[in-house]
């Protein structure tokens, strides 16, 4: 990026409903239309069988495809005051089935920083409920996916091989793995 980029001036290509096209010099990005942010939720089921992930998958049109991931959500689509530890709760539930006792955070994070200016706040989920089945609201089309942390690595590959896609977001789940 040149120094111009820097410091010109941001502009606005266009805005949709969820997303704004932005130009700075002769850089292209995008970020989330009227200041909506995201949470992401690590939500690790405990009982006597063991450790599990809750992951869930869904189509996404940008990828022609239904892709594994953790659980998210938008905050402040409908309230822009929303917390994000409330849409995070919120979302765990409508997405999964499972109510966390508590959420705390682990902190914001970008998730494409050299496209994409949007943030999301990383929670993780204790003290899990079982509440219903998941699956989302309206035609969300949502499938739960409650995984033992010990068979993940074989589980995604399964899941490679029918053809999913894999959110980057579950390098938080196997980055270990890559540097054995």
């Amino acid at each position: 990026m040149s120094d111009n980029d820097w410091n010109a001036p941001e502009e606005v290509m266009w805005t949709g409903r969820f997303i704004t096209a932005k130009k700075r010099g002769k850089w292209e990005y995008v970020g989330r239309a009227r200041g909506i942010r995201a949470a992401v939720i690590l939500a690790i089921d405990e009982d006597a069988d063991g450790r599990h992930v809750l992951l869930v998958d869904q189509y996404r049109v940008p990828l022609g495809k239904r892709c594994i991931e953790l659980p998210a959500g938008l905050v402040g689509d409908h309230d822009a005051s929303e917390e994000a530890s409330l849409a995070a709760s919120r979302e765990l539930e409508e997405e999964t089935g499972y109510l966390p006792g508590r959420l705390e955070s682990l902190g914001e994070f970008f998730s494409s920083p050299g496209m994409v200016s949007e943030s999301f706040t990383l929670f993780r989920a204790h003290d899990l409920v079982k509440t219903g089945d998941g699956g989302g609201v309206d035609s969300e089309d949502i499938r739960v996916h409650r995984v033992p942390l010990a068979t993940l690595p074989d589980q995604i590959a399964a899941w490679r091989d029918q053809g999913f896609a894999m959110d980057v977001k579950l390098l938080l789940l196997l980055g270990a793995g890559f540097l054995a």
